[in-house]
């Protein structure tokens, strides 16, 4: 293996892996293997599911092939992954959900395939550079820019049920003002045109009113022109 380990291939059952120093023959626990790097190799087809049974493995690495198909969706079984680089590979469908399991990963790398839908929401994954995702049209939500479709739905659903919201207010209180206005009015000219005593009395006390206003008027402008003038 490049970079971190080696790897070589002894008859069909025994692995012999370099794993930070340190070299570790696999016979019958090859699943206990940590490092696979296969990159740049000429791989073809899908990434076999039986990868996510090595538990064990921390890294992960087979950019630059041509492998098609989806990522297996139970990849978050390798919880112990620190490193996992499917770059510049051709395949698509959308990131498995159980992503969100390798709480480990401190290196990611999907970028330039064919991968789509929502990248799944969890802390290690937002925590990447949006450069780990890039080449893949598909793809949407944090750390990319790109909003997925239904984010971008419920938004203007949104701001469109809080407009409503705002004009039914509105076209609510007008009515009820208009109403208001209505039955007040109606309410007072309606009882003095049917009660002549109260007709009576109400404009006896405007005739009253504006009496009273005058007298206030004339008292008060008076009084200044004799300050004034002192």
């Amino acid at each position: 293996m490049n970079g971190s380990g080696s790897y070589d291939i002894i008859g069909t059952v025994n692995v012999i892996v370099g794993w930070k120093g340190n070299v570790y023959e696999y016979g019958k626990n090859f699943g206990e293997m940590r490092s696979i790097d296969l990159a740049n190799s000429k791989l073809t087809g899908k990434i076999p599911d039986e990868i996510c049974c090595l538990i064990e493995l921390k890294t992960l690495n087979l950019s630059g092939n041509m492998l098609t198909g989806m990522i297996p969706q139970n990849i978050g079984q390798l919880e112990q992954l620190e490193s996992l680089d499917l770059s510049r590979n051709r395949l698509f469908g959308s990131l498995p959900a159980s992503m969100v399991a390798l709480h480990f990963l401190s290196f990611l790398d999907l970028s330039y395939n064919e991968l789509s839908g929502r990248i799944p929401t969890s802390t290690q994954i937002q925590s990447f550079v949006s450069d780990r995702f890039i080449g893949n049209l598909g793809l949407c939500g944090p750390p990319l820019i790109e909003k997925c479709p239904q984010d971008v739905t419920s938004s203007t659903n949104h701001r469109k049920n809080y407009q409503e919201d705002g004009d039914e207010f509105w076209k609510c209180l007008y009515i009820g003002t208009g109403l208001g206005f209505i039955v007040g009015f109606w309410g007072v000219c309606g009882t003095l045109m049917l009660n002549r005593s109260w007709r009576h009395a109400y404009f006896l006390l405007m005739i009253n009113l504006k009496d009273w206003l005058y007298v206030t008027i004339v008292v008060h402008t008076t009084r200044l022109k004799k300050m004034f003038h002192n």
